[in-house]
């Protein structure tokens, strides 16, 4: 039996990037999602790279494209930062926008500046995530203050809601009331994040193309003050990308074991929890319903609960689609980690 993998499309990954690239001013892909993807959009586009920590760097070869969002950062950390080329940077609470400004002082280094901001998350419990940004309040305030710094060459503002954002894209309604009217005039960008869903067995396909019309009305609102808009979807653009390979191990009842693991290829399965489409699934009532199930002893470990098939036997490809976003591995029971093939 053949071990499974991954299988990464670029002409379908470029067909999302052009997606965006057409909806937005800038495009900074996030790179946490699949660094493979980083590698092959730096060198087929010209996007930018939304990048969170120093490890990620070395998948991104022009410096220059990366917006760094900080984190607990010290003088010494940003001086390696624009040492190394980067002068994009986003920022979500004081005590790091204060180190920033500390070091643009004693420094002659001028960079473009996100101040990222808190937006009311109305579909998530709080308790389980947490809310990067600083109050409207703060942003109104420190947007003024620093207009007028001149190591500060362009200054925006930053928002990021959840991963498969489907229903809070109201955007121009929601940052209208809580930013300063005189405020719009002092900002070159407004980045609207990421949370652009992809579509999984679990997703309404039907609510992409209204959350695109929103995303296009903030857009020319945006224009009218003259403010680029950049966005930052990861899911979007990896997750369409790659396809997931499997073989039936095992079949047993109406639960198939495949070999691979949602531990190894599909942690988002768990975390988020999205569930991966299974190429040639039929509709409901037409086939046998089926449980598929990782190889792992975890009751977790589980692809679908249920997905219709027609006569699946012992050997079979089973292939996951939407497969290329937060695909990361971890070591449970020793699993190994997938290849990545690319294919044009």
């Amino acid at each position: 039996m053949q071990k499974a993998k991954f299988i990464l499309s670029k002409s379908k990954l470029l067909e999302q990037y052009n997606k965006v690239k057409d909806a937005a001013d800038i495009v900074s892909y996030s790179s946490k999602t699949n660094q493979e993807v980083t590698k092959l959009l730096g060198k087929e586009t010209g996007c930018m790279f939304s990048v969170h920590l120093v490890n990620e760097l070395k998948h991104v070869s022009d410096k220059s494209r990366v917006i760094f969002l900080a984190q607990a950062w010290n003088q010494d950390e940003i001086k390696s930062l624009t040492d190394d080329g980067i002068r994009f940077f986003a920022v979500d609470n004081l005590p790091d926008l204060d180190e920033l400004t500390k070091f643009l002082g004693n420094n002659n280094v001028k960079v473009k500046l996100l101040l990222r901001m808190k937006l009311k998350e109305y579909t998530i419990r709080t308790e389980r995530y947490f809310v990067f940004g600083m109050d409207s309040e703060i942003i109104n305030k420190k947007v003024k203050e620093l207009r007028n710094n001149k190591n500060i060459e362009r200054l925006g503002i930053h928002f990021h809601r959840k991963t498969q954002n489907i229903g809070e894209w109201n955007l121009k309604q929601e940052l209208s009331n809580i930013i300063e009217e005189d405020v719009w005039g002092l900002l070159d960008f407004v980045n609207i994040g990421g949370g652009l869903p992809s579509v999984y067995a679990n997703t309404n396909e039907d609510v992409i193309k209204t959350i695109f019309d929103k995303i296009k009305e903030f857009r020319d609102w945006l224009k009218e003050n003259n403010i680029q808009m950049i966005i930052e979807p990861g899911r979007f653009i990896a997750a369409p990308a790659v396809k997931l390979i499997t073989y039936i191990k095992g079949i047993y009842e109406n639960n198939i074991t495949v070999n691979a693991s949602v531990y190894n290829t599909d942690l988002d399965a768990l975390i988020v929890p999205v569930k991966l489409v299974v190429e040639g699934e039929l509709p409901k009532g037409e086939g046998k319903p089926y449980v598929i199930k990782g190889i792992t002893p975890c009751s977790m470990d589980m692809f679908r609960y249920r997905v219709y098939l027609k006569e699946p036997k012992v050997g079979d490809k089973l292939v996951f689609l939407n497969a290329g976003a937060y695909n990361f591995a971890s070591d449970f029971c020793d699993l190994e980690k997938l290849k990545i093939e690319v294919v044009e």
